[in-house]
């Protein structure tokens, strides 16, 4: 079996090396918090040490961060593990990146010997720890077909969307979409919640109508039950949604909406909610309004 080295063990990257592991593979881990790396090691990882040594020891070096600042930062340069990685490997970068960074990443591991595969991921946490996420592959057939057998041990679904540079392009159009959709009805929730709506009502109606969505499936309630879990950071929305504004900027395409969405999710992250899950935008203007927006306890 492919030797696989992992750097990064949050929500979606501590899943997938259970499934790695619980499949039989030999993984070796790294994250910049000791205490995610001996939870990997209970799981059936070895601790790798530094991401250079990991990626000199293994077939296939993946990548779960936060953001492609950060991919490149441990990648590139003369100590990255592009350094240290053996012609042919396979540099599997999972991260929700830019645009951009696939480009550079694809351009560099080229240069290198290395095979990159851009494979950003859909689903949740808990989804990644049942084994159970969608990964969009971006490249070859054959790049594909040799990673199959990994995806097998903690994807549902894998989806070919077509050349390198395409699955990152399709993540951050939904990414977006997602978004902006939980910033648009926290912003009408909080304002339901001012102008004192029956909350039950308000959420029942809406989701039984055309402003029903799959985010508001997923923590519309949550939001009204003030459960913040961080199952997607706001920090990790802004950061995605600042990626698809650039992006629209680059293309030559108008990003009125894109801007609004992002500085919505900066304003909550700059009033100490950076932490908490992507719904509590609504915070933002509850603290403007002095109401909270909940369900009746």
């Amino acid at each position: 079996m492919l030797r696989i080295g992992f750097v990064g063990l949050g929500g979606m990257g501590r899943g997938l090396v259970k499934n790695l592991c619980a499949k039989g593979y030999a993984v070796a881990v790294t994250d910049l918090d000791a205490s995610r790396v001996a939870d990997a090691v209970e799981l059936g990882a070895t601790d790798g040490g530094s991401a250079s040594k990991i990626a000199a020891n293994c077939d296939v070096f993946a990548v779960c961060v936060t953001t492609a600042e950060a991919v490149r930062s441990l990648a590139l340069g003369k100590d990255g593990a592009l350094s240290a990685m053996r012609k042919g490997a396979i540099f599997l970068d999972h991260t929700t990146v830019s645009a951009e960074h696939v480009d550079i990443m694809r351009k560099a591991c080229e240069e290198a010997g290395i095979r990159y595969a851009e494979a950003p991921m859909t689903r949740t946490p808990a989804h990644a720890d049942r084994g159970e996420v969608n990964v969009l592959f971006g490249g070859e057939e054959a790049l594909l077909e040799d990673l199959r057998p990994v995806f097998a041990a903690y994807a549902e679904n894998v989806f070919h969307v077509g050349p390198a540079g395409h699955a990152i392009r399709l993540k951050l159009i939904h990414n977006y979409i997602a978004f902006a959709n939980v910033a648009s009805w926290c912003e009408g929730f909080a304002l339901a919640a001012k102008e004192g709506l029956d909350m039950t009502k308000v959420i029942g109606i809406i989701s039984a109508a055309g402003g029903k969505s799959g985010m508001m499936d997923l923590y519309g309630e949550l939001t009204l039950r003030r459960d913040f879990t961080p199952h997607m950071s706001l920090a990790n929305a802004q950061k995605d949604v600042r990626y698809y504004a650039e992006w629209l900027e680059k293309a030559g395409l108008p990003g009125f909406m894109a801007r609004s969405v992002h500085n919505t999710y900066a304003l909550a992250s700059l009033m100490g909610h950076a932490d908490e899950g992507c719904t509590a935008v609504i915070k933002a203007y509850e603290e403007l309004t002095g109401v909270e927006a909940e369900l009746p306890r």
